[in-house]
């Protein structure tokens, strides 16, 4: 569990590139660490760090779908022995892609999905509490619209907001429903149809430091190239632009000097989880770094500590899919 791979490759990217000053910039990937295989299939991560402690949650089951998914939390002082501190389990539901977040009162909140593969409306967003760091979660309870999948809650202002997009079987029936909520329980439909092409899933909703917010959306249809949402408060508005790259399971952070990473699947020429400059000015991404993956993977959880960038996220690249922890220098 504790197995390091020790690795110092260095990248430099021109910062130019990416709107900011002309002057280089450098990533340097110190370690890359397994922290988690106990399940026969582990994956779909989020990552927080909250009283100082690390927290790291994710789905683990017998396959990549299948009725037996839970919510593992697991818990770390220093980011290298990992314990689980509770699972998140359901008697019906296949349990899926659960986001970590803490509300304005500071108590732990998950939200994810539960899955019912046979029925009609095969998915229910959902959402649990924790009012001792994670130890032990509500029963949780049902947020939104059945049949929309509130990917990631995001709090801003005070204000919890998500994009939901409906799930579908048939991709070009997948429209986008955005949401807001004063206490993180109860959604409601501040757009109730985005503007955007049919076939939309996986989002990130980054808010800026001038209270902006861009989006960052996964797409399967037409081009399958993803989406990038700009609009300001009170977010009831957005422009949409298309981007350079097919991703999955987006996440991204912007940086203390105002540059934006992102962090999905890529695609092409191969499947690998990877960083990315994002541009909102020109609407474009640029691969700066691969972590070590491959097969099924991706889906990362971002946070900036202490002048490292830390990444948990899934990949099957060693055989059997498991939870790694990568940690980059930012200089």
């Amino acid at each position: 569990m504790n197995r390091s791979i020790w690795l110092s490759v260095m990248f430099v990217i021109g910062a130019g590139s990416v709107g900011f000053a002309e002057e280089s910039a450098e990533l340097e990937l110190l370690d890359v660490r397994k922290i988690w295989d106990q399940a026969e299939h582990n994956a779909f991560t989020d990552l927080l760090r909250h009283e100082g402690r690390w927290f790291c949650v994710f789905r683990e089951g017998s396959r990549h779908v299948s009725p037996d998914g839970a919510l593992r939390v697991i818990t770390s002082d220093d980011g290298e022995d990992w314990k689980s501190l509770a699972l998140v389990s359901h008697p019906i539901d296949d349990l899926r892609d659960a986001k970590l977040a803490v509300t304005p009162t500071g108590r732990l909140m998950l939200n994810g999905a539960g899955m019912r593969a046979e029925e009609p409306i095969r998915y229910h967003s959902m959402v649990w509490f924790s009012d001792d760091l994670g130890r032990s979660w509500d029963d949780g309870r049902r947020i939104g619209d059945p049949g929309f999948w509130l990917w990631r809650v995001h709090w801003q202002q005070g204000v919890a907001y998500s994009m939901g997009y409906a799930t579908h079987r048939d991709r070009n029936q997948r429209t986008l429903r955005f949401y807001h909520s004063d206490d993180g329980q109860t959604y409601q439909p501040l757009i109730r149809q985005v503007e955007v092409p049919e076939g939309v899933g996986e989002d990130k909703i980054l808010f800026l430091k001038d209270g902006a917010a861009l989006c960052l959306l996964r797409r399967e249809t037409g081009s399958k190239h993803a989406l990038l949402g700009k609009s300001k408060p009170p977010y009831d508005q957005w422009h949409w632009d298309e981007l350079n790259y097919r991703i999955g399971g987006p996440n991204m952070i912007q940086l203390p000097d105002g540059r934006i990473l992102a962090a999905t699947r890529l695609y092409e020429p191969r499947v690998r989880t990877a960083l990315s400059w994002l541009d909102p000015q020109t609407s474009t991404m640029t691969e700066c770094l691969e972590l070590p993956s491959g097969g099924d993977t991706s889906y990362p959880g971002m946070v900036l500590h202490e002048g490292k960038l830390w990444i948990s996220y899934y990949s099957s690249h060693e055989g059997k899919t498991s939870i790694y922890l990568a940690r980059i220098r930012l200089r």
